[in-house]
């Protein structure tokens, strides 16, 4: 029964378009095997160190990292061509959709962010915040950033 049912999924995937499951080898990072990267200052403000989790190498729909933010520091405004997605592994931050109000993010929580949506996130102004960011991609692009959040956007 178990193996009629996952033939009927295949078949029905097939169906609908979706791509065919490649064969590829489980693949493990070693913690630590990639430098740390201070995010480039034209995207974020203050001081923000990126730890990518896959390798560039990995063919994969979709790019993930640690993305750690020193109190104060956020992201430019930016959206995703697909979405994002945020789990927040410490410390308590902010992320802020535009024309609405800014919204706390703690230890925990996890953020779904739209595709399209213009936003920024980042920690509080007292507070270190780090998150997991699995940002999915489309033509090759997974981001477009837009302008530096200011100070007053940022307090407010």
């Amino acid at each position: 029964m178990k193996n009629a049912l996952i033939a009927a999924t295949l078949s029905t995937m097939a169906l609908a378009g979706a791509p065919a499951a490649r064969s590829e080898s489980i693949t493990v990072s070693v913690a630590g095997s990639a430098a740390s990267v201070l995010a480039d200052p034209k995207n974020f403000t203050g001081s923000v160190v990126v730890d990518m989790l896959l390798p560039t190498s990995l063919s994969t729909p979709a790019s993930s990292a640690l993305v750690s933010f020193a109190p104060g520091a956020r992201t430019a405004w930016h959206s995703h061509p697909l979405g994002q997605m945020l789990i927040v592994t410490a410390g308590k931050g902010w992320v802020h959709q535009e024309g609405q109000e800014r919204q706390e993010i703690r230890q925990g929580e996890t953020v779904w962010i739209p595709a399209g949506m213009k936003h920024w996130h980042g920690a509080t102004a007292q507070n270190a915040m780090s998150h997991y960011a699995i940002t999915y991609i489309k033509d090759g692009k997974n981001a477009e950033w837009m302008e530096l959040v200011s100070d007053e956007q940022y307090q407010n």
